[in-house]
């Protein structure tokens, strides 16, 4: 496997797991991160000292100019992207639909669905073989929570990964003609940070008996759903989500 993998929201979690995973199986590797410089390049060391090639790369994927300076510093330092993740987003505190203000679902949606619309079409522009590029593959992080809704606690969260599901279903059928595959993964209770962020910090436990494998999934399994999907052997797979879930 080789090419220019772009990893968004690489510093931590799943980014993070499929940044390494990628350059172990031979992707040079541009970890992404918005305000975690330090675990950047955490990840980019440990990267570099098992003999691969990695950048950290500051941006704010949710804005124009952040996401279009993602891609113009790949282009610079690594060279043309071949695979993306689609992987920044964030979780907020767990509410109720009556506690919602405008501010929290904007965010919510912006960070999670804008970054993911704004980083493929640079890929796109940069893979598409309508305008020279040689094809390649994107993958967009969903989650389960867009089959479950995330009712009583995570509802904006859950809507804006739908959202991500709609979005991979449409960008596969408008670009396959193009050398592009796009398809998703729906993580479902996977040990990473992020629970955090809801407020709960005994989440995972409080929603282990709801698995039927009976454990939370860890970063690196789904990381290897992820390299799969942008691997040859995949090459005939676009518009499909793949559950990483335990069977939940």
């Amino acid at each position: 496997m080789s090419g220019i993998l772009v990893v968004t929201g690489g510093s931590r979690g799943i980014g993070a797991a499929t940044a390494i995973l990628g350059a172990k199986r031979g992707f040079s590797v541009a970890v992404n991160y918005n305000n975690s410089p330090d675990r950047a390049d955490q990840v980019v060391a440990e990267i570099q000292a098992a003999g691969g090639t990695a950048h950290a790369i500051q941006a704010d994927v949710s804005t124009e100019a952040g996401a279009t300076s993602l891609f113009e510093q790949v282009d610079s330092k690594l060279g043309t992207v071949t695979a993306l993740l689609n992987n920044a987003g964030i979780i907020q505190k767990n509410a109720l639909i009556a506690d919602y203000t405008a501010a929290m679902i904007n965010e919510q949606m912006t960070i999670n669905v804008t970054s993911q619309f704004l980083c493929a079409r640079e890929a796109v522009k940069r893979m598409s073989t309508d305008n020279g590029g040689s094809g390649g593959a994107i993958v967009n992080m969903s989650s389960a929570a867009a089959r479950l809704g995330g009712g009583g606690s995570l509802l904006a969260y859950a809507a804006s990964k739908g959202a991500i599901d709609t979005f991979t279903k449409g960008l596969a059928a408008e670009t396959a003609k193009q050398g592009i595959r796009v398809n998703a993964v729906r993580p479902g209770l996977i040990e990473t940070e992020i629970h955090d962020g809801t407020g709960d910090m005994d989440r995972i436990n409080n929603l282990m008996a709801g698995v039927p494998m009976g454990r939370a999934g860890t970063a690196l399994e789904v990381a290897e759903a992820v390299i799969w999907l942008l691997s040859h052997e995949a090459r005939y797979v676009t518009d499909t989500n793949v559950d990483v879930t335990g069977g939940r």
